[in-house]
């Protein structure tokens, strides 16, 4: 029996809206994933703490409120001082086109905007997960 792919979900910084973070995360459940997600309003530190203790293979960050450059900045910088920086970040929500490629430099792996199809990230996941471990 293979290992299941182990996926954080969380939703960094003030923003409460998750249910697009729900969505996805129900959709990776359906799909054959162990999902944890954190819930809202976590910070930087409680997602690479709950990332550590739940040994995850990828975490999937949501944000909505415009801070996606500044918190997963934060994110994998927190993550290179723990020794994790190995473990690939996916980003969700509102990120305009331009801030793309700054996301990908600083080490987000995939970025998915409004309207996309959850199988698109279902196999983008599994894809980078499994990718990883070739």
């Amino acid at each position: 029996m293979e290992k299941k792919i182990r996926v954080l979900v969380g939703k960094p910084g003030l923003d409460g809206h998750d249910r697009g973070a729900k969505v996805v995360s129900r959709a990776l459940r359906d799909a054959g994933m162990e999902v944890i997600y954190t819930g809202i309003r976590q910070s930087a530190e409680e997602i690479v703490e709950t990332a550590i203790q739940e040994d995850v293979d990828i975490i999937g960050l949501s944000v909505l409120s415009g801070a996606h450059l500044r918190l997963c900045d934060k994110i994998i910088q927190l993550m290179k001082e723990r020794n994790i920086e190995n473990i690939p970040v996916f980003l969700g929500g509102i990120i305009p086109e331009d801030d793309i490629p700054e996301l990908k430099r600083i080490g987000v792996n995939a970025v998915f905007g409004p309207g996309t199809s959850l199988n698109v990230i279902i196999e983008r996941v599994k894809e980078i997960v499994l990718g990883k471990q070739v």
